[in-house]
């Protein structure tokens, strides 16, 4: 028997390989959010608005928010979003961006864009995506308030095809939702042309190998790192590719550096990463 959890990740896989995202209505309550608007708070007081059209003249935008807000680390390893995170991203993907967007009156929409191609990487659509993006409504996201805009099935078109107004779409959804959608869909902040700001936080997720958005071990510092779950800590980039090494700090692994209790894989029974993916077929045999 297929259970709830396995029927209702299966459901949104699919979602997502139809139509480029999915959404999880109410997936976090008013305490959470209550909570992570108190912590913005401080950087959220009108002293730096966007500096260029993307980022909104009248919107505000708080980055590095593991240093600034802990509570959003809840959301960032929400035990819903990891399992469709997993299924998507190979081991050991990594955060590549979190951020709070609060979008004031006035503003006006962004540019149609993708987010995972932040680096100018020279492979262009179609193809497969090389990261997932995630934002959360802490306020309801209506029609007119500067709801995010997205273009379905957008993953799939070549990189030319340019989105007519009839072909995007707003996401409304309350307070408390999530919108998980392909590195590779079109989407845009909406214009807000109410009277009250509308905040959300996005983190973003990326493959192993590739250079995260934001600098995370820069932004979120080792004594502020250490005080979170092994599992963002690996997000952050306190881990290495298994089997394997890449991202190893002065020849050991980046944890050691935030965790004085770390112990390596010789410590644990295991073989170093460069025998482990070492195959037989391809060991020298004994005549040679």
């Amino acid at each position: 028997m297929v259970d709830s959890a396995t029927e209702s990740l299966a459901h949104h896989l699919q979602r997502i390989e139809v139509d480029g995202f999915t959404i999880l209505p109410k997936l976090i309550g008013t305490d959470l959010i209550d909570q992570i608007k108190q912590e913005l708070a401080p950087f959220l007081a009108g002293q730096h608005p966007g500096r260029n059209d993307f980022e909104g003249f009248h919107s505000e935008r708080v980055y590095a928010l593991l240093n600034k807000a802990p509570s959003v680390a809840k959301i960032i390893e929400h035990p819903t979003i990891l399992p469709i995170l997993d299924a998507l991203l190979p081991p050991g993907f990594l955060l590549s961006a979190a951020l709070a967007i609060d979008v004031h009156p006035g503003e006006t929409p962004q540019p149609l864009h993708i987010d995972d191609n932040a680096g100018n990487l020279p492979y262009r659509r179609p193809r497969a995506h090389f990261g997932i993006s995630t934002i959360w409504a802490l306020d309801d996201f209506t029609a007119d308030n500067g709801a995010t805009e997205i273009v379905a099935g957008s993953h799939r078109w070549p990189e030319e095809r340019q989105a007519t107004e009839a072909e995007i779409t707003k996401v409304l959804m309350p307070a408390g939702s999530v919108i998980v959608f392909l590195g590779t869909l079109l989407h845009r902040g909406g214009a807000n042309r109410s009277s009250t700001d509308r905040l959300a936080i996005t983190p973003q997720y990326c493959m192993p190998g590739l250079r995260q958005i934001e600098n995370m071990t820069l932004a979120v510092p080792p004594s502020v790192a250490a005080q979170y779950s092994s599992r963002v800590q690996a997000l952050l980039g306190y881990s290495t590719i298994d089997p394997g090494f890449m991202g190893y700090v002065d020849g050991v692994h980046p944890k050691r550096l935030i965790d004085t209790n770390y112990q390596g894989r010789r410590a644990r029974g295991l073989e170093s990463p460069g025998l482990a993916t070492l195959s037989t077929e391809h060991q020298p045999s004994a005549n040679a």
